[in-house]
């Protein structure tokens, strides 16, 4: 990797990131989750947040083109490292507490998106790239509304398992 020296080159680094973790959440991690779960309230939001997932990757790449780049994503090791995590808590963990396993990594890949798209608004709103932050913006939105849909989902299924397995 070469060295990133400015402002510009950090933002197309980070935008590259967050293409590659949409990219990877369109293409691979959604579908995967949407086959696990087994409470009908999270599946179907799992499947709204698909097709909110495919804008997001056409929205980032529509920054890419704002900033005259090609879009090019970058591997992000922190969503690889969620993606392991989340593997290895499905192998060690019984059938009947996957929903609740899907659903703290589904909360916590929400709150690294939130995290991304935050720093990369800034980024854009201080570089002057107005068009850049609209659609950034437009993904934040969805991706704090997905979290806190997940949360609604988190906290009665937490309480149903609590009855269930006390």
């Amino acid at each position: 990797m070469s060295q990133i020296n400015t402002q510009r080159e950090l933002f197309v680094h980070e935008l590259g990131d967050i293409l590659f973790v949409e990219r990877q959440l369109a293409n691979e991690a959604l579908p995967k989750l949407i086959s696990e779960v087994q409470d009908d309230e999270f599946r179907a939001a799992l499947e709204e947040h698909l097709v909110q997932t495919k804008r997001h990757v056409r929205n980032v790449e529509r920054v890419f083109e704002v900033l005259g780049e090609e879009p090019s994503a970058e591997k992000c090791l922190g969503f690889e490292g969620l993606k392991a995590e989340h593997e290895k808590m499905v192998e060690e963990t019984s059938e009947e507490l996957i929903d609740s396993v899907d659903l703290g990594a589904a909360a916590r890949t929400e709150n690294y998106e939130i995290a991304a798209y935050e720093g990369l608004r800034r980024m854009a709103k201080a570089m002057g790239e107005e068009d850049a932050v609209e659609l950034l913006d437009a993904n934040l939105k969805e991706e704090k509304d997905a979290l806190r849909t997940v949360e609604k989902i988190a906290t009665r299924i937490s309480n149903e398992s609590a009855r269930t397995f006390a």
